[in-house]
Protein backbone atom coordinates (compact mmCIF):
# COMPACT_ATOMS: atom_id res chain seq x y z
CA UNK A 1 0.00 0.00 0.00
CA UNK A 2 1.41 3.36 -1.03
CA UNK A 3 2.05 5.79 1.76
CA UNK A 4 -0.01 8.98 1.61
CA UNK A 5 2.03 12.17 1.15
CA UNK A 6 1.28 15.87 1.25
CA UNK A 7 2.79 17.50 -1.82
CA UNK A 8 2.38 21.29 -2.01
CA UNK A 9 -0.94 21.12 -0.22
CA UNK A 10 -2.17 18.13 -2.23
CA UNK A 11 -2.86 14.71 -0.75
CA UNK A 12 -1.22 12.10 -2.98
CA UNK A 13 0.96 8.97 -2.98
CA UNK A 14 4.53 8.22 -3.98
CA UNK A 15 3.37 6.14 -6.94
CA UNK A 16 1.16 8.95 -8.22
CA UNK A 17 4.05 11.40 -7.93
CA UNK A 18 6.32 9.03 -9.88
CA UNK A 19 3.74 8.64 -12.64
CA UNK A 20 3.26 12.40 -12.79
CA UNK A 21 7.02 12.93 -13.03
CA UNK A 22 7.28 10.40 -15.85
CA UNK A 23 4.45 12.15 -17.64
CA UNK A 24 6.31 15.46 -17.43
CA UNK A 25 9.51 13.82 -18.67
CA UNK A 26 7.82 12.05 -21.58
CA UNK A 27 7.77 14.98 -24.10
CA UNK A 28 11.47 15.73 -23.55
CA UNK A 29 12.36 12.03 -23.74
CA UNK A 30 10.42 11.62 -27.00
CA UNK A 31 12.08 14.74 -28.41
CA UNK A 32 15.56 13.45 -27.57
CA UNK A 33 14.68 10.01 -28.92
CA UNK A 34 13.37 11.39 -32.22
CA UNK A 35 16.00 14.04 -32.90
CA UNK A 36 19.13 12.73 -31.13
CA UNK A 37 19.12 9.01 -30.34
CA UNK A 38 17.51 7.66 -33.52
CA UNK A 39 19.53 9.92 -35.89
CA UNK A 40 22.73 8.94 -34.07
CA UNK A 41 21.90 5.24 -34.44
CA UNK A 42 21.11 5.79 -38.12
CA UNK A 43 24.44 7.58 -38.53
CA UNK A 44 26.28 4.63 -37.02
CA UNK A 45 24.48 2.19 -39.30
CA UNK A 46 25.17 4.23 -42.44
CA UNK A 47 28.84 4.63 -41.47
CA UNK A 48 29.35 0.86 -41.81
CA UNK A 49 27.41 0.58 -45.09
CA UNK A 50 28.82 1.02 -48.60
CA UNK A 51 28.27 3.44 -51.44
CA UNK A 52 26.60 2.08 -54.55
CA UNK A 53 27.52 2.82 -58.13
CA UNK A 54 25.10 5.75 -58.42
CA UNK A 55 25.55 7.09 -54.88
CA UNK A 56 22.90 4.99 -53.19
CA UNK A 57 23.50 3.38 -49.80
CA UNK A 58 24.19 -0.35 -50.07
CA UNK A 59 23.51 -2.17 -46.82
CA UNK A 60 26.61 -4.32 -46.97
CA UNK A 61 28.42 -3.71 -43.72
CA UNK A 62 32.20 -3.38 -43.56
CA UNK A 63 34.98 -1.32 -41.99
CA UNK A 64 36.05 0.20 -45.31
CA UNK A 65 34.82 3.72 -44.49
CA UNK A 66 36.74 3.76 -41.21
CA UNK A 67 39.85 2.63 -43.08
CA UNK A 68 39.35 5.47 -45.55
CA UNK A 69 38.96 7.88 -42.66
CA UNK A 70 42.35 6.74 -41.35
CA UNK A 71 43.85 7.38 -44.78
CA UNK A 72 43.89 3.93 -46.37
CA UNK A 73 42.57 3.96 -49.94
CA UNK A 74 43.05 2.42 -53.35
CA UNK A 75 46.50 4.01 -53.75
CA UNK A 76 47.85 3.26 -50.29
CA UNK A 77 47.97 5.43 -47.21
CA UNK A 78 47.47 9.20 -47.31
CA UNK A 79 47.47 11.59 -44.32
CA UNK A 80 45.00 14.04 -45.90
CA UNK A 81 41.92 13.09 -43.85
CA UNK A 82 43.89 13.01 -40.60
CA UNK A 83 45.40 16.40 -41.41
CA UNK A 84 41.93 17.83 -41.98
CA UNK A 85 40.76 16.43 -38.65
CA UNK A 86 43.83 17.79 -36.88
CA UNK A 87 43.41 21.18 -38.54
CA UNK A 88 39.78 21.28 -37.38
CA UNK A 89 40.83 20.61 -33.79
CA UNK A 90 43.50 23.31 -34.03
CA UNK A 91 41.10 25.89 -35.47
CA UNK A 92 38.55 25.13 -32.74
CA UNK A 93 41.27 25.44 -30.09
CA UNK A 94 42.59 28.76 -31.42
CA UNK A 95 39.05 30.10 -31.81
CA UNK A 96 38.22 29.21 -28.20
CA UNK A 97 41.51 30.67 -26.92
CA UNK A 98 41.21 33.98 -28.78
CA UNK A 99 37.53 34.27 -27.88
CA UNK A 100 38.40 33.75 -24.19
CA UNK A 101 41.14 36.39 -24.34
CA UNK A 102 38.71 38.89 -25.85
CA UNK A 103 35.76 37.88 -23.69
CA UNK A 104 37.44 38.47 -20.32
CA UNK A 105 37.95 42.25 -20.64
CA UNK A 106 34.58 42.61 -22.36
CA UNK A 107 32.79 40.72 -19.57
CA UNK A 108 34.54 42.84 -16.90
CA UNK A 109 33.66 46.00 -18.81
CA UNK A 110 29.97 45.08 -18.97
CA UNK A 111 29.90 44.01 -15.31
CA UNK A 112 31.42 47.35 -14.28
CA UNK A 113 28.69 49.38 -16.02
CA UNK A 114 25.74 50.78 -14.04
CA UNK A 115 22.91 48.24 -13.68
CA UNK A 116 20.62 50.28 -15.93
CA UNK A 117 23.03 50.12 -18.88
CA UNK A 118 24.32 46.56 -18.51
CA UNK A 119 21.42 45.09 -20.46
CA UNK A 120 22.12 47.55 -23.27
CA UNK A 121 25.71 46.31 -23.53
CA UNK A 122 24.57 42.68 -23.37
CA UNK A 123 22.12 43.43 -26.17
CA UNK A 124 24.97 44.80 -28.25
CA UNK A 125 26.84 41.54 -27.67
CA UNK A 126 23.97 39.38 -28.92
CA UNK A 127 22.93 41.63 -31.82
CA UNK A 128 24.99 39.51 -34.28
CA UNK A 129 22.60 36.63 -33.52
CA UNK A 130 19.83 38.68 -35.13
CA UNK A 131 21.52 38.22 -38.51
CA UNK A 132 22.03 34.95 -40.35
CA UNK A 133 25.54 33.50 -40.11
CA UNK A 134 25.87 33.34 -43.90
CA UNK A 135 25.08 37.05 -44.22
CA UNK A 136 27.61 37.90 -41.51
CA UNK A 137 30.24 35.84 -43.30
CA UNK A 138 29.54 37.61 -46.59
CA UNK A 139 29.92 40.89 -44.69
CA UNK A 140 33.44 39.78 -43.68
CA UNK A 141 34.20 39.16 -47.36
CA UNK A 142 33.29 42.78 -48.00
CA UNK A 143 35.30 44.07 -45.03
CA UNK A 144 38.38 42.07 -46.08
CA UNK A 145 38.17 43.11 -49.73
CA UNK A 146 41.16 44.96 -51.26
CA UNK A 147 39.42 48.36 -51.41
CA UNK A 148 38.70 48.64 -47.68
CA UNK A 149 41.09 49.76 -44.89
CA UNK A 150 41.91 46.31 -43.47
CA UNK A 151 43.56 45.14 -46.68
CA UNK A 152 45.26 48.49 -47.30
CA UNK A 153 46.75 48.58 -43.80
CA UNK A 154 47.96 44.99 -44.18
CA UNK A 155 49.56 45.89 -47.53
CA UNK A 156 51.21 48.98 -46.02
CA UNK A 157 52.69 46.83 -43.24
CA UNK A 158 53.92 44.27 -45.75
CA UNK A 159 51.54 41.57 -44.47
CA UNK A 160 49.69 41.27 -47.76
CA UNK A 161 50.25 42.05 -51.41
CA UNK A 162 49.01 45.46 -52.59
CA UNK A 163 45.58 45.22 -54.17
CA UNK A 164 44.95 41.73 -52.77
CA UNK A 165 42.06 40.77 -50.53
CA UNK A 166 42.65 39.24 -47.10
CA UNK A 167 40.56 36.22 -48.06
CA UNK A 168 40.49 33.35 -48.84
CA UNK A 169 42.99 32.13 -46.28
CA UNK A 170 43.56 31.07 -42.71
CA UNK A 171 43.54 34.62 -41.33
CA UNK A 172 40.07 35.28 -42.69
CA UNK A 173 38.83 31.96 -41.30
CA UNK A 174 40.10 32.80 -37.79
CA UNK A 175 38.58 36.28 -37.93
CA UNK A 176 35.22 34.92 -39.02
CA UNK A 177 35.26 32.11 -36.47
CA UNK A 178 36.17 34.35 -33.53
CA UNK A 179 33.57 36.96 -34.45
CA UNK A 180 30.90 34.28 -34.80
CA UNK A 181 31.60 32.53 -31.49
CA UNK A 182 32.64 35.46 -29.29
CA UNK A 183 29.12 35.98 -27.85
CA UNK A 184 29.04 32.32 -26.78
CA UNK A 185 32.12 33.03 -24.66
CA UNK A 186 31.11 36.46 -23.35
CA UNK A 187 27.68 35.58 -21.97
CA UNK A 188 28.67 32.71 -19.62
CA UNK A 189 31.80 34.59 -18.56
CA UNK A 190 29.72 37.65 -17.75
CA UNK A 191 27.44 35.56 -15.52
CA UNK A 192 30.52 34.47 -13.52
CA UNK A 193 32.17 37.90 -13.46
CA UNK A 194 28.95 39.49 -12.19
CA UNK A 195 29.06 37.25 -9.09
CA UNK A 196 32.79 37.57 -8.45
CA UNK A 197 33.95 38.29 -4.90
CA UNK A 198 36.00 41.47 -5.26
CA UNK A 199 37.34 41.18 -1.70
CA UNK A 200 39.58 38.30 -2.83
CA UNK A 201 41.04 40.51 -5.56
CA UNK A 202 41.61 43.34 -3.09
CA UNK A 203 43.27 40.93 -0.66
CA UNK A 204 45.62 39.68 -3.38
CA UNK A 205 46.57 43.24 -4.25
CA UNK A 206 47.11 44.11 -0.59
CA UNK A 207 49.58 41.20 -0.45
CA UNK A 208 51.49 42.78 -3.37
CA UNK A 209 50.58 40.06 -5.84
CA UNK A 210 51.47 40.79 -9.43
CA UNK A 211 48.72 41.31 -12.00
CA UNK A 212 49.32 37.83 -13.36
CA UNK A 213 49.02 36.22 -9.91
CA UNK A 214 45.90 38.27 -9.15
CA UNK A 215 44.31 36.93 -12.30
CA UNK A 216 45.37 33.30 -11.97
CA UNK A 217 44.81 32.99 -8.20
CA UNK A 218 41.94 35.38 -7.47
CA UNK A 219 39.99 35.91 -10.70
CA UNK A 220 40.38 32.73 -12.75
CA UNK A 221 39.19 30.29 -10.03
CA UNK A 222 36.03 32.35 -9.54
CA UNK A 223 35.27 32.63 -13.26
CA UNK A 224 36.27 29.09 -14.17
CA UNK A 225 32.66 27.79 -14.32
CA UNK A 226 31.71 30.45 -16.87
CA UNK A 227 34.94 29.87 -18.80
CA UNK A 228 34.24 26.14 -18.92
CA UNK A 229 30.76 26.65 -20.30
CA UNK A 230 32.07 29.19 -22.80
CA UNK A 231 34.79 26.85 -24.05
CA UNK A 232 32.27 24.04 -24.51
CA UNK A 233 29.81 26.32 -26.35
CA UNK A 234 32.64 27.57 -28.58
CA UNK A 235 34.81 24.52 -29.15
CA UNK A 236 32.10 22.01 -30.10
CA UNK A 237 30.39 24.02 -32.88
CA UNK A 238 33.74 25.35 -34.10
CA UNK A 239 34.89 21.76 -34.69
CA UNK A 240 32.11 21.15 -37.22
CA UNK A 241 31.78 24.60 -38.76
CA UNK A 242 31.74 24.60 -42.56
CA UNK A 243 30.05 27.86 -43.64
CA UNK A 244 32.85 30.19 -42.51
CA UNK A 245 35.76 28.03 -43.81
CA UNK A 246 33.90 27.56 -47.09
CA UNK A 247 33.27 31.28 -47.70
CA UNK A 248 36.42 32.76 -46.12
CA UNK A 249 38.88 29.91 -46.61
CA UNK A 250 37.84 28.44 -49.92
CA UNK A 251 39.88 25.52 -51.15
CA UNK A 252 42.91 26.80 -49.23
CA UNK A 253 41.59 25.89 -45.79
CA UNK A 254 39.47 22.76 -45.82
CA UNK A 255 38.07 21.66 -42.44
CA UNK A 256 36.21 18.52 -41.45
CA UNK A 257 32.83 20.26 -41.75
CA UNK A 258 33.59 21.08 -45.38
CA UNK A 259 34.69 17.50 -46.00
CA UNK A 260 31.43 16.14 -44.56
CA UNK A 261 29.40 18.63 -46.60
CA UNK A 262 31.21 17.59 -49.80
CA UNK A 263 30.63 13.89 -49.15
CA UNK A 264 26.94 14.35 -48.37
CA UNK A 265 26.54 16.74 -51.31
CA UNK A 266 28.59 16.61 -54.48
CA UNK A 267 30.27 13.24 -53.91
CA UNK A 268 27.04 11.52 -52.77
CA UNK A 269 29.04 9.23 -50.52
CA UNK A 270 26.81 9.11 -47.46
CA UNK A 271 28.54 6.16 -45.78
CA UNK A 272 31.93 7.88 -45.84
CA UNK A 273 30.34 11.15 -44.71
CA UNK A 274 28.73 9.29 -41.79
CA UNK A 275 32.08 7.74 -40.88
CA UNK A 276 33.71 11.19 -40.88
CA UNK A 277 30.87 12.46 -38.69
CA UNK A 278 31.50 9.64 -36.23
CA UNK A 279 35.18 10.55 -36.20
CA UNK A 280 34.28 14.19 -35.50
CA UNK A 281 31.98 13.12 -32.66
CA UNK A 282 34.73 10.94 -31.21
CA UNK A 283 37.26 13.79 -31.38
CA UNK A 284 34.78 16.13 -29.69
CA UNK A 285 34.11 13.66 -26.87
CA UNK A 286 37.83 13.07 -26.36
CA UNK A 287 38.52 16.81 -26.25
CA UNK A 288 35.69 17.37 -23.76
CA UNK A 289 36.94 14.47 -21.66
CA UNK A 290 40.47 15.89 -21.56
CA UNK A 291 39.17 19.36 -20.73
CA UNK A 292 36.83 17.97 -18.10
CA UNK A 293 39.61 15.98 -16.42
CA UNK A 294 41.81 19.08 -16.32
CA UNK A 295 39.05 20.96 -14.50
CA UNK A 296 37.02 18.16 -12.95
CA UNK A 297 36.27 20.16 -9.83
CA UNK A 298 34.42 22.80 -11.83
CA UNK A 299 30.67 22.96 -11.27
CA UNK A 300 28.89 23.72 -14.52
CA UNK A 301 25.65 24.63 -12.83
Amino acid sequence: MNRVLVWYGELTTAGALSRRGLLFLLPAALWLMAFLVLPSLALVAVAFAERGTYGEVVWTFSLENLRRLLGYGLFGWSPDNLLILGRSVWVAFVTSLVAALLAYPLAFFIASRPPRTRYLWLTLVIIPFWTNLVIRTYAWQLLLSPDLPFARVAAALGLAEPGAALYPGSFAVYVGMVSAFLPFMVLPLYSSVERIDSSLIEAARDLYASRARVFFQAILPQTLPGLTVGVILTFIPAMGMFVIPDLLGGAKYLLVGNLIQQQFGASRDWPFAAAISLGLMALTLVALRVYRRSGKDVDLV
